[in-house]
């Protein structure tokens, strides 16, 4: 929905709510970037804090009919919900997310499905930057030394782990008769 008195680029598709953030788009210097910024900041929908959806609790949050969200699990390997017992699709937070980005590239940036399948891959492919311990002093380096105690803890139990199980097995030791024979026949049941 836009203003009706400015000719901004129809690109953007403002829920009903929102006529605010239209206004505010119109007033706001008409270059693209800009507008498509506050869109989809104004659009972004909210996922409710659950463990799995359902595929029509997925179409509502994404907008899009459930036969879209099955056609997009073909098309992109990213989109695998599982399935239920009685095969009912359960679509998990990082499935809604890739589905939500799925929408963002092919309906908002106007990619093809196969240039947003490369897309989605691409950022699958970037290196995921792993956290640094601090060299610092103060209370970052008593935590690295308080992390550091642990691993040195961690690693002498697995090294005397690995020693008894490199030793070889030691023999059982021999077992006692259970029954202890007895030592002359007499006629008495109860031996004295």
């Amino acid at each position: 929905m836009l203003h009706k008195q400015c000719k901004c680029w129809p690109i953007l598709r403002l829920e009903q709510s929102s006529q605010l953030g239209a206004l505010l788009l119109c007033a706001m210097p008409s270059t693209l970037a800009t507008k498509r910024a506050l869109a989809s900041s104004l659009d972004s929908p909210s996922i409710p804090n659950r463990l799995y959806f359902k595929i029509g609790d997925v179409a509502r949050i994404c907008e899009v009919e459930t036969y879209v969200l099955r056609f997009w699990e073909t098309q992109f390997p990213q989109l695998k919900p599982n399935k239920s017992g009685t095969g009912q699709r359960l679509y998990r937070r990082r499935d809604v997310e890739v589905a939500l980005e799925i929408k963002r590239l092919v309906h908002g940036e106007g990619y093809t499905l196969i240039g947003a399948r490369q897309a989605l891959e691409q950022a699958n492919r970037r290196p995921v930057l792993q956290p640094r311990l601090p060299l610092g002093g103060g209370e970052d380096s008593q935590n690295s030394d308080t992390v550091s105690a642990v691993i040195g803890h961690a690693r002498a139990e697995l090294r005397e782990i690995a020693r008894m199980l490199a030793e070889p097995p030691s023999r059982p030791p021999r077992r006692r008769a259970r029954v202890s024979p007895l030592a002359a026949y007499s006629d008495s049941l109860f031996p004295s």
